[in-house]
């Protein structure tokens, strides 16, 4: 795979813009002490339950205010970007959902929340280059000069739970190096804590996820297994061994000599963002959609392993070369027998086979009859809908239309009578996947056929 030299640089999530002031360290031996950049942006995330409560409620009250007060809502989402991004988190990562997933924001003010929350997709408030060279070298046990021949100190992206740094190892390779925000492991915790005041992106993930102690446990492994970079070194690595016969699929080499439980380096890749695929002709962008559905589908049915955090800053587009894909830390494994109802589901969707779905469906889902069933399964046909009716066109307006199903299910919590159960093990992360990958693809706004695309590598 390599890098690509004609291409601009991006890693992991959308690039933080470099300014001529940053500084790339060419790291020699005895070279004690390293004076850190200035950065405005740097600044550790609040870790108290309470203080970050605090911020949670700003966030409420201050863009509730000013969206009343404004007729775009643009004051409330640049306070929102801000309060969000400084919590870093799973704040951040509600804001990350909120800036590319269609139907979460009120159309009216659409425009300026994707606006301003973009930022945290890459961009949102780093740590401070003097505690990240303290956390390399206390996770690697070596000074920073006997891991890197040199170690840039601006980051080339910031997210919820890490930032990232290019630097090149003593053998020459050119790598990222993800290294943890510090105390961000805590502020997680007290974030899980605090879920009720996320609910609103959280529901997202099955009807008042947060009201059943297992679906809370689903969520709280998931995002606490994000903070084990050891585990997703272990993932990225199954991906790229899995995909590696597949030349538009390309997966970044972890090394293991430079990873640790908190810093992940791999290898370094240059392409482009989300920005410049949905600028390309229409025959590229249906093969970049094509590829995107190939990553996400023949991974899960046929590997049983489904990578469920699709955010556009996780891809990096390449001309004539496909795609590469970041970020390994939220995967969903599926076994036997669910796994094999997951591929009838598909099966009879391909062959346009209504009542085979939905029995392969109820069966999955682990429900009985009665109106929440009904309900579900209902939703999870709209969720098919492009393969039913393919070629298909994925669009805004039908994603929105998946997220308002969602949060309508609700509903049928409050009656003891729609047999409502909670979402199996294992199948509560699907709906994160759902509604973030249809939203990517909707932005390449194309018609693609689904079921070919699946014929092909089963």
């Amino acid at each position: 795979m390599g890098s690509f030299p004609d291409e601009p640089t991006i890693d992991h999530t959308l690039p933080i813009p470099k300014s001529d002031s940053t500084k790339s360290l060419a790291l020699r031996p005895g070279r004690t002490h390293i004076q850190p950049t200035a950065m405005s942006s740097s600044s550790p995330p609040p870790t108290g339950r309470f203080s970050r409560l605090r911020k949670l409620a700003r966030v409420g009250a201050k863009t509730g205010l000013s969206a009343l007060l404004s007729k775009d809502g643009g004051d409330a989402a640049e306070q929102a970007a801000e309060i969000l991004g400084s919590m870093r988190g799973l704040a951040a990562k509600a804001g990350q959902m909120a800036s590319y997933v269609d139907g979460l924001v009120p159309d009216a003010h659409q425009a300026s929340y994707r606006s301003a929350l973009t930022r945290l997709q890459a961009a949102a408030p780093h740590s401070p280059f003097g505690t990240v060279k303290t956390k390399i070298e206390s996770e690697l046990e070596q000074p920073l000069q006997s891991l890197f021949a040199s170690f840039d100190e601006e980051p080339i992206a910031s997210a919820s739970i890490g930032q990232v740094h290019r630097a090149v190892l003593h053998d020459g390779r050119e790598v990222a190096v993800k290294v943890q925000h510090p105390g961000i492991e805590k502020a997680i915790e007290h974030d899980l804590k605090n879920a009720k005041s996320l609910e609103g992106v959280f529901s997202l993930l099955g009807p008042r996820t947060m009201d059943t102690a297992s679906s809370f446990a689903q969520v709280a492994e998931r995002f606490r297994e994000e903070l084990d970079y050891e585990l997703e070194a272990e993932r990225q690595t199954w991906f790229a061994n899995f995909f590696r016969d597949d030349a538009r699929v390309h997966i970044p080499e972890v090394i293991p000599s430079h990873s640790s439980r908190r810093v992940m380096t791999s290898e370094f890749v240059r392409g482009h963002d989300m920005s410049w695929a949905i600028s390309r002709s229409e025959q590229e962008r249906q093969a970049f959609a094509e590829d995107l559905w190939r990553f996400a589908y023949r991974s899960f049915l046929v590997g049983g392993h489904l990578n469920v955090d699709p955010h556009p800053g996780n891809y990096i587009f390449h001309e004539d070369r496909g795609i590469t894909f970041l970020d390994f830390g939220c995967v969903e494994v599926m076994h036997e027998p669910r796994l094999g109802l997951a591929r009838n589901m598909h099966a009879a969707a391909r062959n346009r086979n209504e009542r085979d779905w939905r029995e392969a469906a109820a069966r999955i889902t682990e429900t009985r009859p009665g109106p929440y069933q009904d309900a579900l399964l209902d939703y999870l046909r709209k969720c098919f809908i492009p393969i039913f009716d393919s070629p298909y066109r994925i669009e805004s307006v039908y994603v929105s239309e998946v997220v308002r199903g969602i949060r309508e299910m609700s509903t049928h919590m409050l009656s003891r009578k729609s047999g409502f159960t909670a979402p199996p093990k294992g199948t509560l992360f699907l709906n994160r996947l759902q509604i973030g990958f249809y939203s990517v693809l909707a932005q390449l706004d194309v018609e693609v056929d689904y079921p070919a695309v699946e014929r092909a590598f089963l």
